[in-house]
C-alpha cells in the first residue's frame, strides 16, 4: 500500500508565470547592483523617496520598529517556526521544507550580493545592496501564498495574483520600514523584493523535484 503523493509546493498552472517573474526579477537584481557598485551615496530616486519617508516620527516610527524586529534573528527565528509549525499541522511537509530551504537561500544570497555590490551606506561601511530584511519577509510571504494556492486549488491567474500580491504587501511594509529607519535606499528595498521573487520560485521547484525524486527511490525499493 502506497500513500498519497505530498502535493506540490509549486502549483504547476503557476510554474511557467513565476518562471518568467523569477527571471525578470533575477535581471533586475542585477542591474540594480551593477548601477550602484561601490556607491556610497543614493541615488537621485533613492534621495526623492529618502526625504518624503525618512525620519519619521511617533507612532509610525514605533510601527516600523515593530516590522524590521520581523526581520532581525529572533522575530525571523519566531516567523519561520511558527510558519513551519503550521505547515506541519496542515500536513503540508514540502512547505515547511520550503519555508527552511526558501528563507535561508534568500538571505544567503542577499549576503553574498552585498559583498559583492559593496554599496554602503551612512559612511560606515554597512553593506546595504539589497536589503536583506526585506527578502526575508517577501520570501516568507511568497511561501504562505503558494501554500494558500495549492490548498484552495486556485487557477493560474487568480494564484498568480495572490502570490504577487502577498509578496508586494510584504516587501511595501519591511521596505518602507527600512527606508523609514534610515537602514536601507529604497533600491535596497526593491533589490531584496526582487531577490526574493527570484529564489523562492526555483527553490521550490528543486524541493518538488527532490521530494518525487526520493518518492520515486522509495517505491521502487518496495517493489
Amino acid at each position: 500500500m502506497t500513500g498519497r503523493p505530498a502535493p506540490a509546493v509549486l502549483p504547476p498552472s503557476l510554474r511557467a508565470w513565476l518562471g518568467l517573474i523569477a527571471a525578470l526579477a533575477a535581471l533586475v537584481v542585477v542591474v540594480l547592483g551593477v548601477l550602484y557598485a561601490g556607491h556610497s551615496r543614493p541615488g537621485m530616486v533613492d534621495a526623492r523617496i529618502w526625504a518624503a519617508v525618512d525620519g519619521v516620527g511617533p507612532p509610525w516610527r514605533y510601527v516600523a520598529l515593530a516590522t524590521d524586529f520581523l526581520g532581525e534573528p529572533m522575530g525571523a527565528a519566531m516567523l519561520v517556526v511558527a510558519t513551519v509549525t503550521g505547515c506541519l499541522l496542515l500536513r503540508r511537509p514540502r512547505a515547511a521544507v520550503l519555508v527552511v530551504a526558501g528563507a535561508g537561500m534568500t538571505v544567503g544570497t542577499t549576503t553574498l550580493l552585498k559583498h559583492l555590490v559593496g554599496r554602503t551606506i551612512h559612511g560606515d561601511g554597512n553593506l546595504s545592496y539589497p536589503s536583506g530584511h526585506t527578502a526575508f519577509l517577501t520570501a516568507l510571504a511568497l511561501v504562505m501564498a503558494l501554500l494558500a494556492t495549492g490548498r484552495l486549488g486556485l487557477g493560474r491567474t487568480a494564484g498568480t495574483s495572490l502570490v504577487l500580491a502577498a509578496a508586494l504587501v510584504a516587501g511595501a511594509a519591511m521596505g518602507w520600514a527600512q527606508v523609514a529607519l534610515g537602514a536601507h535606499y529604497p533600491t535596497d528595498a526593491l533589490g531584496g523584493w526582487c531577490t526574493a521573487l527570484a529564489v523562492i520560485p526555483a527553490t521550490a521547484w528543486l524541493v518538488d523535484c527532490t521530494a518525487d525524486r526520493l518518492a520515486d527511490a522509495g517505491r521502487r525499493e518496495r517493489r
